[in-house]
């Protein structure tokens, strides 16, 4: 019977109905489905075009593989096992890099931040020059130094790329201090070149200049935190992998690009489960104004209901047929909810109605669904419309078989 129990389901919905207030209460069903389920698509089409700027991004900042102590800050590398790293197959960069927290002053501001210094390979390593935001990408220029800063930071020292004659003090606190009465901190100016933007935590953190006056400021002239290294054929990344381990043998960590960021793309994926959930339940509450709207068809349609039973209907047969009435307004509403999500991506997508704050390598939020997210959606909604139907339809199954007039 669930093609005829499918049928009277559909009677039931476009029928007419004796009281108008049915349709009405239907009506916010269908609506309220329709802009959650809209809510749930663009929710996880936000988060899939997040996503996709970070990994570029990522991408960008972050190297291929990096190398760190296993213990410490900071480690060294003998001529001759850089250069058997860098005779790998596959490697087509490797840079050496030293970083360490400092205070930064700049016309009286002061700030916390990471001083890092790279080497010349650097820029063959990431891809941080197609960051910049403003200024030029450089570290030292006619034996002045120079460097670039993440766009937080910039904002919190209120630095200037137009005033090339204030440079920014780094200090640095003296790891060997010999003679008594002698200065704490080790200090160096340096000149703004430029600013980039990756992510908050990292904007708001590093400033990023040559090596030399890095390791100068550290007295470590020899030692460096971390290898960069480039790879050229991702597919053997792995491969490039384990045959530097082998180099190096114990006491290292060798991460990938997105190792380096684990932390951050997983508190990504728990905001992306928690705004699903909430828009999900905001979604249950909605369902209630459909166990309205079926509870009130149930009571309009017991003297149906007793005919059907008479003609040989089964609580079952009876119970299909209101959850099928509830899936069917469901639907309705997925499908409504659809096209909302679709209209509202095009015009995101297009005209980029809402957008970041200056400064920002983009002007409006990306987007990106997924078919993906159109399949978890609808398993989603068609559930919790689902559970809706339940109640009434166990009351509707209930109803006594008694005809008026008999």
């Amino acid at each position: 019977m669930s093609g005829l129990s499918f049928n009277i389901a559909q009677r039931y919905l476009y029928g007419k109905k004796s009281a108008n207030s049915i349709n009405i209460i239907t009506g916010i069903s269908v609506f309220g489905i329709s802009i959650g389920t809209a809510a749930l698509i663009l929710i996880l089409s936000v988060f899939n075009g997040l996503e996709g700027l970070l990994s570029g991004l990522f991408n960008a900042f972050n190297p291929d593989l990096k190398v760190l102590p296993y213990e410490g800050k900071f480690f060294e590398v003998d001529d001759e096992t850089y250069d058997l790293i860098k005779q790998i197959p596959n490697v087509e960069a490797v840079s050496k890099t030293i970083e360490e927290v400092a205070l930064i002053e700049y016309k009286g501001s002061k700030e916390i931040g990471v001083l890092k210094g790279v080497d010349e390979q650097y820029v063959n390593v990431t891809g941080l020059d197609s960051l910049m935001v403003s200024g030029d990408f450089f570290m030292k220029k006619n034996q002045i130094n120079y460097a670039i800063v993440g766009s937080g930071l910039r904002n919190k020292l209120s630095l200037s790329i137009e005033d090339r004659l204030s440079p920014m003090t780094i200090y640095m606190p003296q790891k060997k201090k010999k003679i008594i009465g002698a200065k704490e901190f080790k200090s160096k100016d340096i000149y703004l070149a430029g600013v980039f933007s990756v992510k908050s935590d990292t904007d708001y953190k590093y400033l990023i200049s040559n090596m030399t006056v890095v390791s100068s400021l550290l007295d470590q002239k020899k030692k460096i935190s971390s290898l960069e290294i480039k790879v050229k054929d991702k597919a053997e990344e792995e491969a490039v992998r384990e045959k530097i381990i082998e180099i190096l043998g114990e006491g290292f960590v060798l991460n990938n690009r997105y190792e380096q960021d684990e932390a951050y793309l997983k508190v990504m994926a728990i905001e992306r489960l928690f705004s699903f959930l909430i828009t999900g339940l905001t979604i249950v509450l909605i369902a209630f104004n459909l166990v309205g709207a079926l509870w009130m068809i149930v009571l309009e349609k017991q003297k149906d209901i007793a005919v059907l039973k008479a003609m040989g209907y089964t609580k079952s047969d009876i119970k299909a047929v209101f959850i099928k009435l509830g899936l069917l307004i469901t639907s309705i509403g997925i499908i409504l909810g659809f096209i909302i999500a679709l209209i509202i991506y095009y015009i995101q997508k297009e005209y980029g109605i809402l957008g970041f704050s200056d400064g920002f390598l983009i002007d409006a939020y990306p987007v990106k669904i997924k078919v993906q997210d159109f399949i978890l959606s609808t398993i989603t909604v068609l559930f919790i419309g689902w559970l809706a139907s339940l109640l009434p339809a166990f009351k509707a199954a209930d109803t006594e078989m008694v005809l008026k007039g008999q």
